[in-house]
């Protein structure tokens, strides 16, 4: 089967940029099942209900969340509601929602999808491995295919997490940071990996924002309140070949498409 991810959709501009490239991409790799990372798909932080609603009619099947996740209010009984939006699992047990999820793919294929959140460098949180570890246990029985987007600032906990479960899942894929890396491959075992997938938004933005306003915080100090930038647009992402009968990566693609 082909799975189609879409890294960090950032403010109005991510949309679009989705809106507008995603068409193209399904055609190209007739992709049988979509994710896309939201947490910042309103105004650059968060999500609504408003704003997740064209990401799932552009073709999206599961938004996965991050440390952003709860910063619109009125999104929390959304969150809870909508099976489609994963967030982090490490959460603190009783946090709305759901941290993992089981949907079904074209041809019956069952796609579990796990949401993790690291800890260096990043807000006080339970621990992925363990968490994530108990979850691929449980969803082994359930699913034919794992995936999981490990939503961390540290590339060394990122990387230590996929070779913790390197055979047990079929990808491991980092998010947050916004910026593609271009480590990607397939484990030993079987797992593909990537750092990080990158983001889809303005592609003239510091990670999304206006440089200016960025700038400004570097260089005197002071707090800012930034805003997601214009201009030309971006999606990042990976395509993942992968065989469902055993649950593991064939291979994995970086893409990458310019919007308006």
């Amino acid at each position: 089967m082909i799975v189609l991810i879409v890294g960090d959709i950032v403010g109005r501009p991510g949309r679009r940029a989705l809106s507008e490239t995603l068409p193209g991409l399904v055609e190209e790799f007739s992709p049988d099942f979509v994710i896309a990372n939201g947490e910042n798909a309103a105004g650059g932080s968060g999500i609504t209900r408003e704003t997740a609603a064209p990401l799932f009619s552009a073709g999206v099947h599961v938004l996965t969340m991050g440390n952003h996740v709860w910063n619109h209010r009125e999104a929390i009984p959304y969150i809870e509601e909508d099976t489609r939006i994963v967030r982090p699992a490490n959460f603190p047990s009783g946090s709305p929602g759901r941290g993992a999820n089981v949907f079904v793919a074209r041809d019956g294929v069952k796609v579990a999808v796990i949401n993790l959140q690291g800890r260096t460098f990043m807000q006080p949180i339970d621990d992925p491995f363990r968490t994530g570890s108990q979850l691929i246990e449980t969803l082994s029985q359930q699913a034919d295919v794992i995936i999981v987007d490990f939503h961390a600032e540290a590339t060394s906990e990122k990387m230590a997490f996929a070779h913790y479960v390197d055979g047990g899942v079929a990808c491991v894929y980092g998010t947050h940071t916004h910026v593609a890396t271009a480590d990607e491959g397939v484990l030993p075992r079987g797992t593909a990996y990537i750092t990080d997938i990158g983001m889809t938004g303005p592609s003239q933005s510091i990670i999304g924002m206006r440089p200016d306003e960025i700038i400004e915080r570097f260089v005197t100090g002071l707090p800012k309140r930034y805003e997601v930038a214009g201009g030309p647009t971006m999606l990042n992402g990976i395509v993942l070949d992968i065989d469902e009968s055993k649950g593991l990566a064939r291979s994995i693609q970086r893409v990458r498409r310019d919007g308006s």
